[in-house]
């Protein structure tokens, strides 16, 4: 067989192994050494240990496991219902200002915590039953939370931009600066859907919108009790992007600051309290450190029997433009993201792409946000649709159907925005040369 042929039937044979419900780690290490068994030899297999071992070793993976800790610590507490009640606080009075409030929400919790999932659920499981009692539609109550929980990958710290980074070697701290200015303008387009759509519903009701009133006082007590953790983001901001720490430090610092305000905030101290977050922090980060581990069997099996160069050298015979490789691309992570999780996409596809990357000239850290947009749009979208599925176990009186369809218009905001992005790459690119110069 050639190498294009066993690439084919590694294609086919993944898929058939991870929608076969093994954990993604075992199947990508099981589908590894059945192929080096075959196609290759005895030297190959004997290499696997070392590569397992040896991708473990990176000391840039540290940045995971405390990151999981942040957002274990910021999910586990009440933070989420504060940060809503606060925005709400002020929002008010602006049509669809609850949905709103519940948007910006979820931007600021996931700058705290950096996880799609968690946002979803800290926000959604206060906000959409508030919502609804106030008239709000529910497929626009749950579409919003949705949509919002998956800025959770995007806006720094976000653990699809480290491990990105480490697959391609790139700058953790410059890619987490790329995603900033597209997160803002994201949260901004959601808001401003929330607004449009609200202000239609209102003309069109035959209800008056609940009237509410909030004194000065009972405002500025909100942001008081959410002070701490904006505080956090301005302390990983600061310490990060001044230059005062590596993005391992800066996690470290984050963590700990995040145990500290939840203990002093919320009064979780006793051991009861603090269990359950170490345990899903170790958990989860040992899911992700295995499936790291497994990926670099996984492309160490990929590049000894030839099908990466292979499939990087087909790809250079097309002799495509940027724009059409780029529009191929995107059709192919979409796709992807459809069936897998963020983190297998890129640790599965970036050792084919990133050489094509390489030859054709395009920025690495553009690419970053334009893929985990991407894997955004996947989060919303059947049918894996994780933050679907996290919504709906939120909020069980909304149908699936409702939920799925209530999302739709922010699956097409996030495409227009991948649209907008390719023609104007600064979006993602210009804070990151503004503030730490060119360079990867």
């Amino acid at each position: 067989m050639t190498e294009l042929q066993i690439g084919g039937l590694l294609l086919i044979a993944t898929f058939v192994i991870l929608f076969s419900g093994v954990p993604i780690a075992f199947g990508l290490v099981l589908v590894s050494i059945v192929f080096l068994q075959v196609f290759g030899d005895g030297h190959a297999l004997a290499a696997i240990p070392n590569t397992f071992v040896g991708e473990l070793s990176n000391f840039a993976l540290l940045t995971i496991p405390l990151f999981v800790l942040l957002g274990c610590t910021i999910g586990a507490s009440k933070a989420g219902k504060d940060l809503y009640e606060s925005l709400h606080r002020w929002l008010f009075k602006i049509p669809g200002g609850l949905v709103i409030a519940n948007i910006l929400g979820c931007g600021l919790f996931a700058a705290m915590c950096g996880s799609s999932a968690a946002t979803a659920a800290a926000i959604g499981k206060v906000g959409i039953p508030e919502m609804i009692k106030r008239n709000v539609a529910p497929r626009l109550a749950t579409g919003s939370i949705a949509a919002g929980g998956t800025l959770g990958i995007l806006i720094p710290p976000s653990l699809t931009f480290i491990v990105y980074g480490i697959v391609t070697h790139t700058s953790i701290a410059r890619l987490f600066l790329a995603g900033v200015i597209p997160g803002v303008m994201l949260v901004a387009l959601f808001a401003a859907y929330a607004w449009l759509s609200s202000l239609r519903t209102i003309k069109k009701a035959k209800f008056a919108p609940a009237i509410e009133h909030f004194t000065l006082g009972q405002k500025i007590s909100g942001l008081i009790r959410t002070a701490p953790f904006l505080a956090i983001i301005i302390a990983v901001t600061v310490f990060m992007y001044g230059g005062i720490a590596t993005p391992s430090e800066v996690a470290a610092i984050a963590a700990f600051l995040a145990l500290v305000m939840v203990m002093i905030v919320y009064r979780t101290y006793r051991i009861r309290d603090i269990w359950p977050i170490m345990r899903d922090a170790v958990s989860e980060s040992c899911m992700i450190l295995m499936i790291v581990a497994a990926a670099a069997v996984f492309a160490y099996m990929m590049s000894y029997l030839y099908i990466t160069q292979s499939l990087a050298e087909y790809m250079f015979s097309w002799n495509l433009s940027n724009w059409q490789l780029i529009l191929i691309l995107n059709i192919f992570l979409l796709i992807a993201g459809f069936f897998l999780p963020a983190v297998s996409v890129i640790l599965m596809s970036m050792p084919v792409i990133l050489p094509v990357l390489a030859h054709s000239h395009i920025d690495l850290i553009w690419f970053a946000v334009m893929l985990t947009i991407n894997l955004e749009i996947g989060l919303i979208h059947p049918p894996l649709g994780l933050n679907l599925f996290v919504i709906r176990g939120v909020a069980p009186t909304v149908p699936l159907r409702d939920i799925m369809l209530g999302a739709l218009p922010f699956v097409v905001i996030l495409l227009l925005f991948i649209v907008l992005l390719a023609a104007f790459p600064g979006i993602a690119t210009w804070l990151p040369i503004r503030l730490m110069g060119p360079g990867t």
